[in-house]
């Protein structure tokens, strides 16, 4: 009896190990100053194999299986996402997880989902603290998918004494953040990151087994996401040209219309100055073609060519005059309209617009009804005796209220009330015209 109650009293061997952080997530609750957040005590060594968590010592097929099926869900349905960053938070073995980014250029990120984590520590890491990381640059530099814990990236000793650690991560009690890299960019690093708190202990070989288990399927699932938004963004932004008033038509570097809005299509279906032949577009004065096709293979040599911008005349069978601009579109811009578009075409006549609601120039100016009429006679159809003409007014009426006109907008001939018109012109087209 005495020796079977010495075995039980012996002392139980501990792996020693003190609390730290790599990520700017922290499931504490309840900070009462946030200026000041609460200290805590150092937390004392915890034994990893008596205070393992009960996913990480079951047979995790099956949990591995229903896991995967709701990250691919998430990929479609993103009010999901927070209840999958936890499952997989409890099946690598954590209680709190993220997927967030961070620069370590720019010193600044932001959390895209988590589960368990507290929105103060997170704001105070993105402020202050993502500067003072020590790993912010491991991550940044780290292989693609590969599970990472801050022995992976420093000596542990190193790392307590830092400022961050100091001052940031042991007030929160994580013992080690298990984190891998999810996309890159030049200036940053998007990732997927788990807590593992002191009643979890230190990332092992196991934690970084399950890490690899479920990395993969969530960075082709925050892909395939991120495609979804860019494509309902794009289909957005295209649907958002018909409303111009100017043509725009999207070609590819060959010239082919990748998209057209209503008011382009209009001048296309006119067959006049511009049209569609076997989908390219063709403009009916030979030397305006052959500059559009120098600028498209301009812009396919160097497609961020912004020096490709350019200005090309057109004119109509009835001696109408518009002009072409012609802007290569930049990879963000290729991206937002998810089309093979590499140079977007305005298209608009050559003339003042007088704007589809006038009214905004007499509340402006303080105009009556008569004089707004007055202004834009002169406007559209030019000279004193014409507009007295066409508005069935004396000119000396047409010339005292030409005189109040000057006064009220500041102009002192009739050129410079014209630019106070077209001043007011506007890029979208009226209902009755998109109709």
């Amino acid at each position: 009896r005495v020796g079977e109650l010495a075995r039980r009293n012996r002392p139980r061997p501990v792996t020693s190990f003190a609390p730290l952080t790599m990520c700017p997530l922290s499931p504490r609750k309840g900070i009462t100053n946030p200026t000041r957040p609460q200290p805590t005590a150092t937390p004392q060594p915890t034994s990893i194999l008596t205070n393992q968590r009960p996913e990480m010592t079951a047979d995790p097929t099956n949990q591995l299986s229903a896991l995967i099926s709701d990250i691919h869900d998430a990929a479609l349905e993103r009010s999901r996402w927070s209840e999958v960053v936890g499952q997989a938070a409890r099946f690598v073995g954590g209680r709190a997880a993220a997927i967030f980014s961070k620069s370590a250029i720019a010193g600044n990120g932001d959390v895209q989902y988590e589960f368990g984590t507290d929105p103060y520590y997170r704001q105070l890491y993105f402020e202050k603290y993502v500067r003072l990381d020590p790993a912010t640059a491991g991550h940044h530099f780290a292989e693609i998918g590969e599970p990472m814990a801050v022995e992976d990236l420093m000596p542990y000793p190193e790392f307590t004494q830092t400022q961050f650690y100091q001052e940031w991560a042991r007030p929160q009690g994580i013992v080690d953040f298990v984190s891998a890299v999810l996309d890159r960019s030049p200036d940053g690093a998007a990732m997927f990151g788990v807590f593992r708190y002191e009643g979890d202990g230190m990332a092992d070989s196991e934690t970084r087994r399950r890490m690899r288990l479920v990395v993969p399927h969530i960075r082709r699932a925050v892909i395939v996401g991120r495609l979804f938004e860019l494509k309902a963004a794009g289909t957005a932004a295209l649907e958002a040209l018909d409303a111009f008033r100017a043509g725009v038509c999207l070609l590819d570097s060959s010239g082919k219309i990748v998209h057209a809005n209503a008011a382009c299509e209009a001048i296309l279906a006119a067959d006049d100055f511009l049209s569609a032949a076997g989908g390219r577009l063709v403009a009916k004065d030979f030397k305006v073609d052959q500059a559009l096709r120098d600028l498209l293979a301009a812009v396919a040599a160097e497609p961020e060519n912004r020096a490709a911008n350019a200005d090309l005349p057109l004119r109509a069978q009835d001696g109408t005059r518009h002009v072409m601009h012609v802007l290569p579109l930049a990879s963000a811009a290729r991206d937002l309209v998810g089309t093979a578009a590499s140079v977007a075409l305005f298209i608009r006549k050559a003339a003042i617009e007088i704007p589809a609601s006038p009214d905004i120039i007499a509340q402006a100016y303080r105009l009556t009804p008569t004089e707004l009429r007055v202004l834009l006679g002169i406007v559209e159809i030019g000279g004193i005796s014409d507009v007295a003409a066409a508005l069935s007014i004396g000119e000396t009426t047409i010339k005292t209220h030409l005189s109040r006109l000057f006064v009220k907008t500041g102009a002192r001939r009739q050129a410079e009330l014209i630019k106070v018109v077209a001043g007011f012109a506007t890029p979208f087209a009226s209902e009755a015209a998109r109709a």
